[in-house]
Formats: C-alpha cells, structure tokens, sequence
C-alpha cells in the first residue's frame, strides 16, 4: 500500500506526520506514506521547513491519500490550478482529509451531499463549500474519509490501516504509538471510532464468533 500524504506550505505537523509514522508501522508488509508536496520544499504553520518524499503527481498513482490540514489551505482550495493537479479516484483509491483538507476534499467534489467532519476554525468554510458537517471526530463514505481535529489522525490511520491491512494490522500499529500504560484503552478507543465505517467483512473479524 503505497499512501500519499498531501502536504502544502503552512501544513500542520500533526496532521500529516502522525497518520504517516503510525502508516509507517506497516512498512515491513509493503506499505509506505510519503509526505507529498507541489514544491521541493514546504514550511510548516510553525516555521518547520521539510523537503518533499513525492510530487503532487504521485497522488494520482498510489493506493490511498490523506490531505493534510494548514493555515494555507483557503487560499489552495481557491487555487483552480492547483487542484487541477490533484486527481484522485475513490473508485480505486481511499482517501481522507484531516480538518481544513476536509476543504479541499469538497472542492475537488468528493464529498458531495455527505456529511463530513472537520477542525472548528474551518467549520464554516466547509459549510459555505455546501457541506454538512457533523460533530464528530471522524466519519467514512465508502472508500472516503474525513476528521476533525488534529489529534483524529489516529483515526485516519486507523481506518486505512484496517481497511488496506485487516484491523489486526490497525490494532498493532496503534499499540506501538499508544501512551504507556495506556495502550489498550487507547487502541480500543481508536478501533471503536472507526469500526461503524468498516466493511462488513471487517466487522465479522471483530466480533466473537458463536459458541
């Protein structure tokens, strides 16, 4: 599974390494988050200045995308061109949006007349887009996904990792980046967020089998 993680000047840390590095756990099975920018280089919201993995070009050619958050992002999700260069496909590809790339996510038209989430400072951008925001951390359409929140990256990674890796794979990935002590509290808070928006098939894993 390789992931595009949509990263744009003024991007928030949080949204785009956390859901990378807990992705990241899966690489001994093939899998890889690239941090994926429409510049060499990028700058965080917090002055953190990083070099691209991949292209922006790349996120038409892997597996699954996240779009990341920032304080930049009204002026990319008014910039025709360079939306024009983000083509992602929900047919073949899993696709999630993190706080204000919840935005751009409506106006590449991926969200339609679904109810998304988002951060509350890009709450009413989201709405004025014509999208119905709900009040919850996370939510799934088929093979897209939104959160809100910088800290609901855990469960953009979460979902992808058990919709691309079955949920022992998200339940692992999650275990080893779990606060100490807390571990399976926080894994199996994670798992519950996600698993309503799971296939069946994935649920049927979850749950006991019958005596």
């Amino acid at each position: 599974m390789q992931i595009a993680v949509l990263t744009f000047d003024g991007f928030n840390e949080l949204d785009s390494f956390i859901a990378a590095a807990i992705l990241n756990r899966m690489r001994a099975h093939g899998w890889a988050a690239h941090i994926t920018c429409p510049s060499e280089e990028v700058t965080s919201l917090n002055g953190v200045t990083i070099r691209r993995q991949r292209p922006l070009a790349f996120a038409a050619e892997a597996d699954a995308v996240i779009i990341g958050s920032g304080s930049k992002t009204r002026e990319i999700a008014a910039d025709a061109d360079l939306l024009a260069q983000i083509r992602l496909d929900p047919e073949r590809q899993l696709i999630g949006a993190q706080c204000s790339g919840t935005l751009v996510l409506a106006k590449l038209g991926l969200i339609g007349a679904l109810p998304a989430c988002t951060d509350l400072t890009t709450k009413p951008w989201v709405i004025e887009a014509g999208i119905d925001v709900i009040d919850a951390p996370f939510v799934a359409h088929g093979n897209v996904a939104t959160a809100g929140g910088c800290m609901a990256s855990q469960y953009l990674a979460a979902w992808m990792l058990a919709r691309g890796g079955g949920l022992e794979a998200a339940r692992e990935a999650l275990h080893y980046v779990a606060p100490v002590g807390e571990k399976t509290a926080t894994v199996a808070q994670a798992i519950g967020v996600v698993l309503p928006f799971l296939p069946v098939v994935a649920d049927a894993q979850h749950r006991p089998q019958a005596a």
